[in-house]
C-alpha cells in the first residue's frame, strides 16, 4: 500500500448545524492547559526566536524555543516570569550540564524538547531519564521519530509527547540523503494508532510536510494532537530568517536544522537553504489566519470543536 503525503488525500466534508464558521473553537487542551490554536511554530532558528517565544506565551499560543547556538540555562532563567515556557535541548554533556543547572536553581520549566535527527536511539532514552532524574515537573516532548514501535518506546522510557517525522519538512535532504523517511499523512495515522484504545494516550506533534494552512487539518485527521510547521511561519515578515531581494521582490532565508547555515560547517549535511517569498504577514497575522482556516475545517467537518478533526470523524480520499 502506497505511503501517502498530505498532498495525497483530500478530507471529505461532513453534515454541519454551525451557524457561522467563527462560532467554531480552534483551541486545543494539553495536560491541562489551553492554547489557542494546535500549530506549533519549528523550533528552528530561521522561524522562532527568543522575542517571538516571549510573545507567543503572552497571547495563549505553544511554542518550542530553539536550541542552537543558545544557552540553555540562561534562557530558562530569562523565562521565569513567562506563562508558559518550552524550550529545546539536545543530547550532549553541555546539554545534561545545562539541565543540571537549571535543577540547582530550581528554575520552572514547563515543557522540555528533546530535539535530535534519530529520535529511536539509546541516546535519547538516557536523556529522557537524565531530564526525569533533575527536572521531574516538566513533560517532555522525543523526537524526532517515524514508527509506531518508536512511538511506544519512546513512551515507555517516559516521553510524555512524541513528535514524528523525518524527512518530510521542505529544507530536509534526509530523504535524498540517506533513504530513511516516511510521508506524513502515513507516519502520523500509524504512529497516532498506538495509543488509539486507550485512555491516556500519548499526544503526538506532527512535524514536516506542512505546506498549506488545510494541511494543519489534514494531519489532524490522521490522528495528530499537535502541528509544528516551519516555512508558514519563516516567511512571515517578523520572522527571525533573513530577508532577501529577488529580482526586487522580497524572500525569506529558511534553512534546515541540518543545514550548512545552521550548523556552520559541511559536515553530515542533511539540509539545504530555499529562498521562500515574504508573505506579508506578521506573526499575530499569520496566526489568525490559520485560526480562520481551522474555525472553517471544523465546520466542514460537522462540528464546534478542534476534537471533530479526528480518523474517526472524518474520512478522506486519495486524490
Amino acid at each position: 500500500m502506497k505511503a501517502l503525503k498530505y498532498s495525497d488525500i483530500c478530507l471529505v466534508p461532513n453534515y454541519s448545524e454551525v451557524y457561522s464558521r467563527a462560532d467554531c473553537d480552534a483551541s486545543i487542551n494539553l495536560f491541562g492547559k489551553k492554547f489557542l490554536l494546535p500549530i506549533i511554530p519549528a523550533n528552528m532558528k530561521s522561524v522562532i526566536d527568543m522575542h517571538t517565544c516571549e510573545w507567543m506565551s503572552s497571547h495563549g499560543f505553544f511554542y518550542i524555543m530553539h536550541r542552537f547556538d543558545r544557552d540553555l540555562a540562561e534562557d530558562v532563567a530569562n523565562a521565569q516570569d513567562w506563562d508558559n515556557i518550552s524550550f529545546s535541548v539536545g543530547i550532549k554533556s553541555t546539554d545534561k550540564m545545562a539541565i543540571q543547572k537549571i535543577s540547582k536553581r530550581a528554575h520552572r520549566v514547563d515543557y522540555l524538547t528533546i530535539d535530535i535527527a534519530h529520535g529511536y536511539s539509546s541516546r535519547m532514552k538516557s536523556m529522557i531519564k537524565w531530564i526525569k532524574k533533575y527536572l521531574p515537573d516538566a513533560k517532555i516532548i522525543a523526537g524526532n521519530v517515524a514508527t509506531p514501535d518508536a512511538v511506544r518506546q519512546l513512551s515507555n522510557w517516559g516521553a510524555d509527547i512524541v513528535k514524528v517525522g523525518i524527512g518530510q519538512g521542505s529544507p530536509c535532504t534526509t530523504k535524498d540523503k540517506t533513504g530513511f523517511t516516511m510521508p506524513m499523512f502515513t507516519c502520523v495515522k500509524k504512529c497516532s494508532q498506538v495509543f488509539s484504545n486507550y485512555i491516556d494516550s500519548v499526544p503526538i506533534i506532527a512535524d514536516g510536510g506542512i505546506r498549506c494552512n488545510g494541511d494543519i487539518a489534514k494531519a489532524l485527521v490522521a490522528g495528530a494532537t499537535m502541528v509544528m510547521a516551519g516555512s508558514l511561519f519563516a516567511a512571515c515578515t517578523d520572522s527571525p530568517a533573513s530577508v532577501i531581494s529577488i529580482n526586487g521582490l522580497k524572500h525569506k532565508a529558511y534553512f534546515g536544522s541540518a543545514s550548512i547555515e545552521n550548523k556552520g560547517h559541511n559536515n553530515n549535511v542533511e539540509g539545504k537553504l530555499n529562498q521562500i517569498p515574504n508573505n506579508g504577514m506578521t506573526y499575530g497575522e499569520k496566526l489568525n489566519e490559520i485560526t480562520q482556516d481551522l474555525q472553517s475545517s471544523i465546520s466542514y467537518a460537522g462540528g464546534k470543536i478542534l476534537s471533530c478533526l479526528n480518523p474517526k470523524e472524518v474520512q478522506y480520499q486519495k486524490v
